[in-house]
């Protein structure tokens, strides 16, 4: 964000004729009211203060007897499309970010609608072969399939594009011309695409070998072209950055129950039964993010796939994480995916 939000916390004992002065400087058109360990109290606007004045209230009276106490507030796991979504239902300008009752960040309707450019590398997967999906795939590669009347790796673009990401790289292999004609070299959408081809299947980390030393030096996203999700990528950079990590993996959790009914036993004597249980594992989402040197360890035509790398950099005492995916995600690997999408799709708002 643009604006340092802290610069806009005041006390409830400030004047308003502070709060005015912190509202024309920083031009946030408002003021959040903390006490001493930032603890929210109330939110304070320009309309607040001029309703105030038409009141009788001073300008040298405390802001407490102008402010909204019992202000709009939102969770850190909101995402920038709630957050705009709620604050033209509300005609509201700013909302507190609020973790148990403590302001932590602040979002404005002008962070909504201006979108930082993002220069990080986005590295996009798009060479298989799609044989599950055949006789779809016979004449198309997978990521050109469409959903919800758009290929799918063109609503994967478009989502990274949203977020402000700007420079994008396609791994190729099956049918690479029918990709690179689509996409070109992304300056129909503003951003720089550029093409790296397998003369043969690498695995899924071995394409990082092929990038050009030119490529900017931070951490890259790297995602598997048939993956359908919404979630947000400036938060996981973020986790990546906060956890200082060599690399980090998104994981979905994945329920497997037992059909049956399992028993255990101890020298031929039961000791419990449980009925059909439920196990909960985290599964590879086939998303990373990988910094810089992680990247130099793949070579020119090394054949590697990224859980194999990942494991080779945590033997080496790397730091590698996970990041948990609650939100939208689907692997469109079988026919079934592909009709679920369609549906899924549209009820998102990916198109």
């Amino acid at each position: 964000m643009s604006h340092k939000w802290q610069n806009i916390l005041i006390t409830p004992k400030s004047t308003v004729r502070e709060a005015l002065t912190v509202i024309d400087r920083e031009a946030l058109r408002g003021a959040i009211v903390v006490n001493n360990n930032n603890k929210l109290l109330g939110v304070v606007s320009d309309g607040d203060i001029r309703r105030g004045l038409l009141a009788s209230i001073s300008l040298d009276d405390s802001v407490d007897k102008v402010m909204n106490g019992t202000p709009t507030v939102a969770a850190k796991s909101a995402t920038r499309k709630q957050l705009k979504e709620l604050m033209e239902s509300l005609g509201i300008l700013l909302i507190p970010i609020v973790e148990n009752g403590i302001v932590i960040d602040l979002h404005t309707l002008h962070d909504t609608l201006s979108v930082p450019k993002v220069e990080n590398p986005v590295f996009l997967m798009a060479g298989g072969f799609g044989t599950r999906l055949k006789p779809l795939t016979d004449n198309c590669p997978k990521p050109l399939l469409h959903v919800g009347g758009r290929p799918i790796l063109e609503t994967t673009l478009l989502s990274f594009i949203k977020s402000g990401f700007v420079n994008f790289y396609i791994s190729t292999h099956y049918m690479p011309e029918m990709i690179m004609e689509h996409f070109g070299d992304g300056s129909k959408w503003g951003v720089s695409i550029t093409y790296v081809y397998e003369d043969s299947p690498l695995g899924t980390g071995g394409a990082l070998g092929l990038l050009p030393a030119d490529i900017p030096k931070l951490p890259l996203i790297m995602m598997n072209g048939d993956i359908l999700t919404n979630i947000d990528f400036q938060k996981l950079l973020a986790f990546h950055s906060n956890e200082n990590a060599d690399a980090t993996m998104c994981v979905r959790e994945f329920e497997y129950q037992i059909p049956y009914g399992v028993i255990e036993g101890d020298n031929g004597k039961i000791k419990s039964m449980v009925e059909k249980p439920t196990h909960l594992f985290h599964i590879n989402a086939g998303i990373y993010v990988v910094n810089p040197e992680l990247i130099k360890l793949v070579q020119v035509n090394q054949k590697i796939d990224m859980p194999t790398l990942l494991e080779q950099k945590i033997n080496d005492q790397g730091h590698v994480m996970m990041f948990p995916i609650h939100e939208y995600w689907l692997d469109i690997g079988r026919m079934e995916d592909y009709k679920r999408a369609q549906i899924d799709v549209l009820n998102l708002g990916l198109v």
